[in-house]
């Protein structure tokens, strides 16, 4: 038994792994490497499990512990190979790899993902019970009532899209240029609340001052406030806009101070402000144009004061809201 010559070989040579600054990278080829690597050392470790079961009592004492000594050092090796193998795969997009083995069970028990309830009247019972529930959840319950999937906020789980944007009709009360840039508007506009908001725009080069005061406009209120040359900005004038030419957006004429602006087909669900990282607007904003007759919309769909009307430009079709 002191020759074992016909033992499978308990080393992993030319296993590595190519890391940069910015995390793991691993080609297909080096994974199916990984899991090969796993799976022979799986082999080894049940061949001396074999062995030490043929002990003869005499023997058994200095071999069993020589293979002891071996089988711990190759669940070691199985281990750490198994994690890095998971570790490389979830940082390419991979949640978990499949591994029929005691060792890939071992390394990724909480990747393991838990059965669903068999209904969804149970599934609702049990949420408010569970320990790991985010505290999100409550507001997942205001979902839209026609669908089950979350419509609240800027959730993990939502779909960003127009929905998320607090827009409004508002009333460019007064504007007056920024006594620190000739190039930026400060204007106090009424958008339905008890005071007026302080707003910067980039309007001076495009639209007259003259044209700036007690007009109708649409604003968009939930972006995080920003200081603008000193002064901080709690909205957005929403703008047609080229680059030569910027057209305020007009409301239909009945509407209001305070009305919401509405996208049929996108389910308004804004919060109170943008998560600034989530970059929320900035995926939304491709998609906002005028078209061929001036209205603005979303992927095509036009923005509308319910009962009222459309929101358009002057003369801008065609272009990208802003």
């Amino acid at each position: 038994m002191g020759n074992r010559s016909d033992a499978p070989s308990p080393g992993f040579p030319g296993l590595a792994l190519s890391a940069n600054k910015q995390g793991w990278r691993m080609s297909a080829e080096v994974v199916k490497r990984l899991e090969s690597r796993a799976r022979q050392a799986e082999d080894v470790i049940g061949w001396l499990k074999e062995q030490i079961a043929s002990l003869q009592p005499a023997a058994q004492n200095a071999e069993l512990q020589k293979l002891q000594e071996e089988n711990r050092l190759l669940q070691k090796d199985v281990d750490h190979w198994m994690k890095a193998l998971v570790e490389a795969e979830e940082r390419n997009g991979v949640k978990q790899v499949s591994i029929p083995s005691q060792a890939a069970a071992a390394a990724v028990p909480q990747t393991a993902p838990s059965a669903p309830p068999p209904t969804p009247s149970a599934d609702t019972k049990a949420t408010p019970e569970k320990k790991g529930e985010k505290k999100a959840k409550p507001k997942q319950k205001s979902a839209s009532k026609s669908e089950g999937k979350p419509a609240v906020g800027a959730g993990d789980g939502d779909v960003v899209d127009i929905g998320l944007l607090d827009l409004r009709v508002g009333r460019i009360v007064s504007a007056q240029k920024h006594p620190d840039a000739d190039s930026l508007y400060v204007e106090q506009v009424d958008v339905g609340e008890p005071e007026t908001r302080t707003v910067v725009s980039g309007l001076v080069k495009f639209v007259p001052v003259g044209q700036m005061q007690n007009r109708m406009a649409v604003l968009l209120c939930n972006l995080k406030p920003a200081k603008m040359r000193g002064v901080t900005s709690q909205a957005m004038v929403m703008c047609a806009s080229t680059p030569d030419r910027v057209e305020i957006l007009d409301p239909p004429a009945e509407a209001q101070p305070g009305d919401i602006v509405t996208c049929e087909g996108f389910v308004r669900r804004a919060d109170a402000q943008l998560n600034p990282k989530k970059k929320i607007f900035e995926q939304v904003a491709p998609d906002l144009k005028t078209d061929g007759e001036r209205r603005a919309t979303y992927r095509g769909v036009r923005w509308q004061v319910p009962e009222k009307g459309d929101i358009v430009s002057q003369s801008l079709a065609n272009v990208q809201i802003k």
